[in-house]
This record gives structure tokens, sequence and C-alpha cells, in this order.
């Protein structure tokens, strides 16, 4: 008998305005790193690394959805947002500074998780990223 297929996580594909400031927002404030530049001739499709995350960064000329809000789109059908953990939510807000104006929060999820903490800002193309602190996973969540 044959393993069963084996599916791992691959990556997120974006649609960018400026493929640099794109990339720059990523590696500058998420600690992504240049992973692969495919060379179209006249344009290129760049792959950010994080971890075993990957970023695919695509140039669009498609007219801009304009910034995102609150905790992202709720449309079925698109990405409500990206999400990444730190340790330090102060910290990592303070790296920001004035550049990367949080949108939503923080907020405080307390109720749920003790010192689940989370902001949203967007990313230069308009994209939802939330940032937490403090998330867990459940000892035993429910069966679906």
């Amino acid at each position: 008998m044959s393993e069963p297929t084996r599916v791992r996580w691959s990556h997120v594909g974006l649609n960018c305005a400026d493929l640099d400031a794109t990339e720059a927002f990523y590696t500058r404030y998420f600690g992504f790193e240049r992973a692969r530049v495919v060379d179209l001739g006249d344009d290129r499709i760049v792959f950010l690394r994080k971890d075993a995350a990957y970023l695919e960064l695509f140039h669009s000329t498609a007219p801009s959805a304009g910034p995102g809000t609150g905790d992202g789109p709720q449309a079925p059908g698109t990405i409500r947002h990206l999400a990444f953990q730190v340790d330090d939510l102060e910290a990592f807000q303070a790296l920001l500074g004035a550049d990367v104006p949080v949108t939503l929060g923080p907020l405080h999820f307390d109720d749920f998780i003790e010192g689940w903490r989370t902001v949203w800002v967007t990313d230069p193309d308009g994209v939802v990223v939330e940032v937490s602190q403090g998330y867990r996973d459940e000892a035993a969540p429910a069966a679906a």
C-alpha cells in the first residue's frame, strides 16, 4: 500500500501595484527574505520566505480595491487578512512607528484567551495584516 499524498502549506499570492514597496514592507516589518525572483522579461515575480511561510508577489496594473478596513473584507471568496504572531505587541508597534499606522486596535480578547491582544495594519496595497500577541490553541477543541 502506498503512502497517502502529503499536503503542505505553500504560499499566498499577493497582487501589488509596486513590487518593491510591498517587498520592503514584508521584509522590514515581518522579517521575510527574498527567496526567488522569476524573470518575466519586462516584469518579475518575487517569492519571499519567513520560516515555512511564503508570499508570492505579482505586479498588477488592475485598479486598486483601496485600503483595507477593520479586520478585512468580509465578502465570501475574498481573503480577510494575513496574520502574524509576535512576542511583544508594543515593541512591534514601536517598530512600525508612524510609517505604518494601526487601522484597528489594539483589541483585547481576554474573554477568550488571557493576554491575547491584536492590532491590524495595511500593507502598501491595502491588504489587511493582523498582528497578535498571546494567542494559544485550545487544549481540546470540540470535534467538527
